[in-house]
Formats: structure tokens, C-alpha cells, sequence
């Protein structure tokens, strides 16, 4: 009865990071939960680097350099910089190169201008995207000998003894067809 007088606005939406099934170990910075927060109303000016997780819901110009942690563009975040970090997700606008050191996620609301460098790359259908991609896994990886497997361990065979030829070999005889008594030609067929 009383409800009926109530709000009912719909709360907005906030951006939330979400861990990866396939991140690194768990001891790892990226899955500690923490994280700082550039809120919509913030704009920054100037470089960033620290030791934890980022979420940009506003606007930041400069460089970005969380080598070892995660840092998450929300569908408001504007970025002009260069971002460096281990893993990278945009759902807003990037204008800048990405060096993602395990991977970069551009959202279906994702837009990036720049170069991207990562060993693996996920594009949503939807996002925009202009740049060029380099996915290096970082160095070559080297071949390994392949050597051989032991079923079972067995015991070297026993050389057995030599022993000496019975005869001694003879030269190879050559037959002349000349002493024959059939001089008959030879077929094939038989005839």
C-alpha cells in the first residue's frame, strides 16, 4: 500500500572488475581484490604507477605503469595515455599504445586508438578498435631433444662367444656360359 509512493529508479551501473578463470597463480597481485578507483568525477593529469589493481571510471592523461597488476577502463573511463600493466580490460575509450605483459580485453563498449602488444589478445565483437596487434609470448620457445622412454629395464643381451669358421671362405667362381651344353637361347616367357 505504501510502495506504491516509493522511488523506483533504477541504481546505475558500476563497472566492476572481475577475475579471470585463467589468471595468474593465486598468490599473484592481480587476484589480491584490491583496487583503486579513479571515480567519474576525477580527472588526473600526469603518470601513474603503484602496486595494486586500477579501475579508471573518469578521465586520465599521462602514462599508466602497473607492470604486475590489472588495470580496468569502465564504460565512462576516458584515457589518453600509454598503459602498461599485466593485464588490461577496456570497456571505455583508450587513446594510447597497450603493453599488456599476459593479455589485453577490449569489451564490446570498448573503443582503443593505439598499438597493442600482448601474448594474447580477446577483441568482443562490437568493439572498435584501430591499431596494430603484436602478440609475442615473449622469447622463443627452444625444442626439446626427445629421448627415449624405458618400459622396463632389461639387462644388456650377453655377447655370445665367437666362434671360429668352420671352413675358410673360397673365392667367388665365375661360370662361363660357354661351357654349357645347351646353347640354347633364354626366354622370359617361358618358350
Amino acid at each position: 500500500m505504501f510502495e506504491k509512493h516509493r522511488n523506483n529508479k533504477p541504481e546505475p551501473a558500476v563497472f566492476q572488475p572481475q577475475p579471470d578463470s585463467f589468471a595468474a597463480n593465486a598468490g599473484a597481485p592481480v587476484n589480491s581484490g584490491r583496487a583503486a578507483v579513479i571515480g567519474p568525477g576525477i580527472v588526473i593529469t600526469g603518470d601513474i604507477s603503484g602496486d595494486e589493481n586500477l579501475v579508471i571510471e573518469g578521465r586520465v592523461d599521462g602514462n599508466i605503469r602497473l607492470e604486475s597488476h590489472q588495470v580496468d577502463i569502465g564504460q565512462s573511463g576516458r584515457v589518453n595515455a600509454d598503459i602498461t600493466a599485466k593485464i588490461i580490460k577496456i570497456a571505455g575509450e583508450v587513446r594510447g599504445d597497450l603493453n599488456g605483459t599476459e593479455k589485453v580485453i577490449i569489451l564490446r563498449s570498448g573503443n582503443v586508438y593505439g598499438n597493442i602488444v600482448a601474448p594474447r589478445m580477446t577483441l568482443e565483437d562490437g568493439a572498435i578498435f584501430k591499431g596494430s596487434i603484436d602478440m609475442d609470448p615473449g622469447e622463443p620457445v627452444k625444442p626439446k631433444i626427445a629421448t627415449p622412454v624405458n618400459k622396463a629395464i632389461q639387462k644388456p643381451l650377453e655377447k655370445p662367444p665367437e666362434k671360429p669358421l668352420e671352413k675358410p671362405l673360397e673365392k667367388a667362381k665365375v661360370i662361363s656360359t660357354d661351357n654349357l651344353k645347351d646353347k640354347s637361347p633364354y626366354s622370359l616367357s617361358g618358350g
